[in-house]
């Protein structure tokens, strides 16, 4: 049983949505600087992607878990750790090696394109479809579910395979999150449910790949 109402959770995004602008539009920009820097193959593409999304990370986990969420649930503190963690892991990773990103053809680089387009475009616009309106709805790039989809259409651009260690949290919120879909009546986050293990399935199969190449 919930703590809180599908009203009670809407309100949330309200309230937190309009405390945070222009914090989407500029979740926007700082997305479409990563996507420009991956398509036109910068250097420091990957370093910028992981960066942007540490950043957007510590926001969420801050600001909406940490100060707008926690208000009807108690365990949004628990998450805001983990969303502060998980920009912490993303760091240590883009400082450690950063990612070679592309958007190269094969299966795995094909659904991380259509989970960026998903997140960015269609997430939003599936959601006005089936009745919510601004401001009182998740937005890209500062609230979870739309973050985490973005965070791993980014993985799956990678060519080289990512760590575990900065999948675990995105896969644990893709099934918490995405829990929403129907506790919450949110189905645009039916896809987000499936994604986390759609990446840690076809990471794993790019891992298998690249040690067969080894061997």
């Amino acid at each position: 049983m919930l703590p809180f109402t599908h009203d009670q959770f809407l309100a949330v995004f309200a309230a937190y949505n309009e405390a945070a602008w222009p914090a989407p539009v500029v979740a926007y920009l700082v997305a479409a600087a990563v996507l420009l820097a991956i398509a036109r193959r910068w250097p420091a593409a990957g370093g910028l992607a992981v960066g942007a999304l540490a950043l957007l990370w510590a926001w969420t986990g801050l600001a909406y878990h940490g100060l707008f969420f926690a208000a009807v649930n108690p365990a949004a503190r628990l998450f805001a750790g983990a969303f502060v963690l998980q920009a912490v892991l993303l760091a240590a990773w883009g400082w450690r090696r950063p990612p070679e990103l592309s958007f190269g053809g094969g299966l795995q680089r094909g659904v991380g394109l259509a989970l960026l387009v998903y997140a960015t475009v269609l997430y939003p616009l599936l959601g006005l479809a089936l009745g919510l309106r601004y401001p009182a709805m998740p937005t890209f790039g500062i609230t979870p579910c739309p973050l985490t989809l973005f965070t791993f259409g980014l993985f799956l651009l990678a060519r080289r395979p990512v760590p575990w260690w900065v999948l675990v949290i995105p896969l644990l919120w893709s099934l918490v999150g995405g829990s929403a879909a129907f506790l919450l009546q949110v189905p645009q986050d039916w896809v987000l449910l499936f994604s986390g293990v759609l990446t840690a399935g076809l990471g794993i199969a790019a891992a298998r790949r690249v040690g067969h190449r080894a061997a």
